[in-house]
C-alpha cells in the first residue's frame, strides 16, 4: 500500500511532524478544505519549526545553563535599578557582534544570574556557541588540566565559545594559582572577534584585588575586560527572600 510506504518513508527520514499531521491533511485534502499545494506548505511549516525546537534545546543542552529562565521571566518591577529596555535589547545580540563583555555587580539574589542565562539563552537561539559555568567549577577543569599537562587545550576550548558565561566570580577566595589560570582565559578571550564573557560578582570592581590577592594582576584582568563591556550595577533586595521575614540572632 502506498500509504503505508509513505509513513514509513517519513519515519525513515525523521519526518515526525509531517508524519503525525498527515492523517489530518490528507482529510482536509479530501473535503477540499485545503489543496495539496496548501497542505504540503502547512506539513513543511510544522516540520521546520520541530526542526528548529530541537535544534534550540540541543544549543540550550550544550550551553549547560542550570535552569532556564528568559528575559519574560524577570520580574524588573522588583529591581526598578534595570534598565529593562537595555536588558531586552541584548536580544539583538548586538553587543556580541562588537565584541563587547558584560558584567553584572551585586548582591546575592538580585537576577545577575537569571539576566546572565537570559542573554545566553538568546545566543543559544540564535547559534551562537554558548556555555555556562560557575567559576569555582571553572577553575577546578583548569587545575585538573594542568595537572594532566593538558592545560592550553582546555584554555582554547573554553576561549572559543562566542558567549562564555562565569557565573558567582569572587563568591569563593581564589589562591595564586587559581588567579593565574583566570586571567590567563580572560587575555585568551581578549579581543577575539566578536565573541563575549559575561560576568557576574558580588564584589565592586574597586575590589577584585581582594578576590585574586594581588592588585597587579586584578588590573591587568579588569583592563581586559572592561575594554569594551557594558557594566550593570544592580542594587536592590534578594528577590528569592522577598516574601521570607527573618532576623539574625547575636548569642
Amino acid at each position: 500500500m502506498k500509504y503505508e510506504r509513505l509513513k514509513e518513508n517519513l519515519n525513515r527520514l525523521g519526518l515526525r511532524g509531517i508524519e503525525i499531521n498527515l492523517d489530518d491533511y490528507l482529510g482536509l485534502i479530501e473535503k477540499k478544505e485545503k489543496s495539496v499545494t496548501e497542505a504540503l506548505c502547512e506539513l513543511t511549516d510544522i516540520e521546520l519549526k520541530l526542526m528548529e525546537d530541537r535544534s534550540f534545546r540541543g544549543c540550550v543542552k550544550a550551553a549547560n545553563f542550570p535552569f532556564l529562565k528568559t528575559m519574560e521571566d524577570f520580574d524588573f518591577s522588583f529591581q526598578p535599578t534595570i534598565n529593562r529596555e537595555m536588558m531586552y535589547g541584548f536580544k539583538r545580540l548586538d553587543f556580541l557582534n562588537e565584541g563587547k563583555n558584560i558584567l553584572f555587580i551585586g548582591s546575592p539574589g538580585v537576577g545577575k544570574t537569571h539576566l546572565s542565562i537570559s542573554i545566553g539563552i538568546e545566543a543559544a537561539k540564535n547559534r551562537k556557541s554558548t556555555y555556562f559555568v560557575n567559576c569555582n567549577e571553572l577553575l577546578m577543569h583548569l587545575k585538573k588540566a594542568k595537572i594532566e599537562n593538558r592545560l592550553e587545550s582546555r584554555l582554547k576550548h573554553f576561549a572559543r565559545y562566542k558567549v562564555l558565561i562565569i557565573d558567582e566570580v569572587g563568591f569563593l577566595p581564589m589562591d595564586p594559582e587559581s588567579s593565574k589560570l583566570f586571567f590567563q582565559l580572560i587575555a585568551k578571550r581578549y579581543e577575539k572577534p566578536s565573541t563575549s564573557t559575561i560576568i557576574t560578582t558580588n564584589i565592586e570592581l574597586a575590589k577584585w584585588d581582594e578576590i585574586f590577592e594581588d592588585a597587579v594582576l586584578a588590573n591587568a584582568i579588569l583592563d581586559r575586560l572592561l575594554h569594551h563591556s557594558e557594566i550593570f550595577k544592580i542594587v536592590g533586595d534578594s528577590y528569592r527572600l522577598k516574601d521570607k521575614q527573618f532576623e539574625f540572632r547575636e548569642d
